[in-house]
């Protein structure tokens, strides 16, 4: 027989023969919302309750923080489970400072003594001209109050 011919009739043949049944199409399946549904569905089950009234929430991670703005809050103290969802940025310790000293514990005390040197550092750099430059020539005594004179003198 030709070759040609034997693979036409090769690619013709039916898989399963005749009589059976036609494979049925895949159903794709969403899994993003079959796992929200399953997550609520276990907390749920873990007897969580909604916190009201919460504005925001930081989780510290070495330099860098979480933050949620009006996030939702779930508890459980039974089961000490807690879920934070909503919204959230990563953000520096540095951008959220000023507001966020109270809520920083003795772990975070390092970070923070090295953010302080860090903006000793820059201060510094910056009122001895870093760049060099006629600032740099600027004297340390020049920190003392000037004199008080006259507009008049001045002209003389």
């Amino acid at each position: 027989m030709n070759r040609e011919r034997l693979m036409k009739m090769a690619g013709a043949v039916r898989t399963g023969g005749k009589g059976t049944v036609r494979r049925k199409k895949k159903a794709v399946h969403k899994t993003t919302s079959t796992d929200d549904k399953r997550l609520q569905n276990t907390l749920k089950r873990l007897g969580v309750n909604t916190i009201p009234g919460i504005e925001e929430v930081n989780i510290f991670m070495d330099d860098t923080v979480i933050h949620f703005t009006n996030p939702k809050v779930q508890a459980s103290i039974a089961a000490n489970t807690y879920v934070v969802s909503g919204p959230s940025q990563q953000k520096k310790l540095q951008d959220l400072l000023p507001g966020i000293i109270n809520q920083l514990g003795p772990d975070n005390l390092s970070h923070l003594k090295k953010i302080a040197q860090q903006f000793q550092g820059d201060s510094s750099a910056a009122s001895y001209g870093g760049a060099g430059g006629a600032a740099g020539a600027i004297d340390e005594d020049d920190d003392d109050v000037p004199e008080l004179t006259s507009f008049n003198e001045a002209e003389q």
